[in-house]
């Protein structure tokens, strides 16, 4: 076990004619997350990007949506790890995969970029590829991939990327408490029983806030 996630990337463009498309989906899963649990991202200039702090599984987590553009992410994870002396390891960074289907969510550890201009560029800023990712299935076309990664969704994919939003989210207190194994065995194995998980965590986390105060 590891001593878990301390920062957590949400990977998209800056500007709302891109929020809802394909290549947004890490960004609309940050936004869900911080939406979740009280929190709201502001501008933060040394950080090139969005960025709060939310209290997971009683820990502080730092949040952060790039705004450089896709393919200058590292610029601002790299800026904030440094600040904070976060380790790769201690890093997920959340996107969207043209290799996963629609459908589809999957935690990695470590590997290549895919061909992802976002996981190469941050690999690159930090020196390592050693960082944990949250890959959210967007399909791959039989045409132009640009186009498609820029378009928006269908109305019934829209649903399923939220849905495994939802997944994901239901087990980020494992993930911060370093249960890595365990949060990839959950989300790979048996997804159907996350249906419930995430209301479960976020009233796990107010609990917590009430018993502290």
């Amino acid at each position: 076990m590891s001593d878990g996630i301390k920062l957590i990337v949400g990977l998209g463009n800056p500007g709302q004619q891109y929020r809802f498309t394909r290549h947004n989906a890490g960004a609309l899963f940050l936004e869900s997350l911080c939406d979740d649990f009280q929190g709201e991202l502001r501008p933060e200039s040394k950080f090139f990007g969005m960025a709060e702090r939310i209290t997971l599984a009683g820990k502080d987590v730092r949040l952060l949506f790039p705004t450089t553009m896709m393919n200058a992410s590292g610029q601002a994870v790299s800026a904030m790890a440094n600040y904070f002396d976060i380790a790769p390891e201690n890093i997920l960074v959340a996107y969207d995969e043209l290799d996963l289907p629609v459908d589809t969510v999957r935690l990695k550890t470590g590997g290549g970029h895919g061909g992802h201009n976002g996981v190469r560029d941050i690999a690159k800023a930090l020196g390592s590829s050693d960082f944990h990712r949250l890959r959210i299935g967007i399909g791959r076309p039989k045409g132009d991939g640009i186009d498609y990664v820029l378009g928006e969704p269908s109305k019934q994919d829209a649903e399923a990327i939220q849905n495994n939003i939802d997944d994901a989210i239901a087990l980020m207190p494992l993930l911060i408490e370093g249960k890595i194994q365990d949060a990839m065995q959950k989300l790979h194995t048996d997804p159907e029983k996350n249906v419930g998980r995430k209301s479960e965590a976020i009233s796990a986390e107010k609990e917590d806030k009430n018993n502290g105060d």
